[in-house]
C-alpha cells in the first residue's frame, strides 16, 4: 500500500472521530476502514460508533464486510473452502449494491447480513440501519483493493482509513484468533490463508486518506 495519507495513532483518535463526525454533519457520510485480517478493523469501527453516538445517540452504525461470504456450501461445490476469506470468495456484487443502497439513502432503513463467527454462516437481515444514522462504519479487508471489482466501490466512500500492523504483529494476533485448532488446521488457517490474504492487501491496497499505525 502507498504510504501517502495522513499517518495517526491511536492517540490522534479524537481528530479522526472530529473528522467523521463533521463530514456526516448534514447527511450520510460513509467511512471505510480497511486492513489485513487480524489488524483490529471491527474493533476500530466498534471504538469509533460508539465514540460518535456518545454525542449523538443513534448517529452512527457499522456495516461488515464479512456479511457477504459465500455460504460453505457454495465454497465446497467450487472448492475454494480452505480459502474461505480470500477476495474471490465473497459476494461482490452483493455488498456494493448493499453499500449503493445504503449511500442513497433514500429507505426507511436497510436490513443488513452480518457474520456469525460461532456457526461461520452470514445471517441475513440480521442488522437494521435506519436513515438517521448520518455516520455508516464500513469495515473489511478488501475495501481499498486496487483490483476489479473491489476498486469499483472507491466512488462510495468518503473517507478511507487503513490500519497498519507489522507483519510479526499481525501474525501473533492471528495465532491467538485460531489457537483452539490443532497444529495442522492452525497452520493451514495461517500460512495458507490469512498470511497470503494479508500479503495481498498490504500490496494491493490504494493508499487511504488516514493511516494507522500500530
Amino acid at each position: 500500500m502507498s504510504g501517502s495519507g495522513q499517518r495517526i495513532s491511536f492517540d490522534e483518535f479524537d481528530e479522526l472521530c472530529n473528522i467523521i463526525r463533521t463530514r456526516g454533519a448534514a447527511a450520510r457520510s460513509i467511512t471505510a476502514i480497511a486492513g489485513p485480517p487480524g489488524a483490529g478493523k471491527s474493533t476500530l469501527a466498534g471504538q469509533l460508533t460508539d465514540a460518535l453516538n456518545a454525542q449523538d445517540t443513534g448517529s452512527a452504525a457499522v456495516f461488515p464486510m464479512d456479511g457477504y461470504h459465500f455460504d460453505d456450501r457454495i465454497l465446497n461445490t467450487r472448492g475454494w473452502r480452505k480459502r474461505k476469506g480470500a477476495p474471490h470468495t465473497f459476494d461482490v456484487a452483493g455488498f456494493a449494491q448493499m453499500l449503493a443502497r445504503l449511500h442513497s439513502n433514500d429507505e426507511a432503513e436497510v436490513a443488513i447480513p452480518v457474520f456469525d463467527r460461532e456457526i461461520e454462516i452470514a445471517r441475513n437481515s440480521a442488522r437494521i440501519i435506519p436513515r438517521s444514522v448520518r455516520h455508516l462504519i464500513v469495515e473489511g479487508n478488501y475495501l481499498l483493493l486496487e483490483d476489479l471489482p473491489w476498486s469499483g466501490l472507491s466512488g462510495l466512500y468518503d473517507t478511507t482509513v487503513y490500519i497498519d500492523v507489522p507483519m510479526q504483529v499481525l501474525q501473533r494476533r492471528l495465532e491467538q484468533r485460531w489457537s483452539g485448532l490443532c497444529a495442522e488446521e492452525l497452520r493451514a488457517n495461517i500460512v495458507k490463508n490469512d498470511l497470503p490474504n494479508a500479503r495481498l492487501v498490504y500490496s494491493g491496497s490504494r493508499a487511504a486518506d488516514f493511516v494507522i499505525c500500530q
